[in-house]
């Protein structure tokens, strides 16, 4: 079983780098497209200085995977680390292949906004392909779990800084109507993402009851795994009459895969589903006391509306 996921994971990571790495070579770059991430930055230098952008994608990821590993761990960093040096490869090589000119001429916006729609959802197919391996292509998506982690942001406010950050540059460089097609590219890519990870629906969260006689292994490995908690439900079997404890956990969107892959490692016979999660909040997830001030505010601006 464990070899058979292994073989899994990598064909994922294989498959999802390479039309990642298609995309970036092909669309995204030739249009000069800095829609966030290590691949914008990477955009920007390379037609600043023309440095090769495969090398400076993985120049600029290494450092923050070795940062990385020191947060989330080892295993973490060494599949983040994978992911990082396959996409810098298929983007050299598509590179390459190609002279970074891409398949279209760039003479009118036309050129440019099919290279933000096919670029963004190539890239997002791509990289939900990889995030279903377990791994991740890394790059400034650390810096985001960092800062989620020690600050009360929540890791889409994180991400989404940062790629604002790497946008914001890119209409410095590229001029505001680039900046506008990045905006397009980095919001398919971000929809495809939840497509491809998320076979079973695209809310923030996914809330999963498992009903199973190995539920302390489970639990054991959602904690150590997916640094997520549990909580154990008595319940009866109604047709046996026996005690049937359920363990229930709420997980982020892309770590359900990972979920019903421990759950059926450890007890192929257990029971399980899964249900949206419209809002989740405290640790892990969105920081409870942010909302209520944030509904204190929106009532206060209600009644001063009311009041005039």
């Amino acid at each position: 079983m464990h070899v058979k996921r292994s073989v899994t994971e990598i064909l994922y990571m294989l498959m999802g780098t390479c039309l990642a790495g298609f995309a970036i070579a092909t669309f995204i770059l030739p249009a000069k497209i800095a829609s966030g991430g290590v691949n914008g930055i990477a955009t920007i230098i390379y037609h600043l200085l023309g440095w090769e952008p495969g090398l400076v994608m993985l120049g600029i990821s290494i450092p923050l995977f070795f940062l990385g590993m020191m947060v989330f761990g080892k295993l973490y960093g060494f599949k983040s680390l994978g992911g990082t040096f396959l996409l810098s490869f298929w983007v050299s090589l598509f590179g390459k292949l190609t002279a970074y000119n891409g398949f279209l001429p760039y003479v009118d916006r036309m050129d440019t906004l099919l290279s933000a729609i096919f670029g963004g959802v190539l890239l997002g197919s791509g990289i939900g392909i990889v995030m279903r391996s377990g791994a991740n292509t890394g790059g400034t998506d650390i810096i985001a779990q960092i800062v989620s982690r020690f600050t009360p942001l929540a890791l889409g406010t994180a991400l989404f800084l940062t790629d604002a950050l790497v946008i914001v540059i890119g209409a410095v460089v590229f001029g505001f109507e680039r900046a506008l097609f990045a905006v397009i590219t980095l919001y398919l890519s971000g929809q495809m993402v939840n497509f491809m990870v998320m076979s079973l629906g695209t809310k923030y969260a996914k809330t999963a009851y498992i009903v199973s006689e190995k539920h302390e292994a489970i639990g054991e490995r959602i904690i150590s795994e997916l640094h997520h908690g549990g909580t154990l439900i008595n319940g009866t079997g109604v047709f046996t009459g026996q005690d049937r404890p359920m363990l229930m956990a709420v997980v982020h969107n892309q770590q359900i895969n990972a979920l019903m892959q421990i759950v059926h490692e450890e007890d192929p016979k257990a029971f399980m589903f899964v249900h949206e999660t419209y809002q989740a909040l405290g640790e892990g997830f969105v920081p409870m006391q942010r909302i209520l001030t944030l509904q204190k505010k929106k009532r206060r601006e209600q009644d001063g509306k009311n009041s005039g």
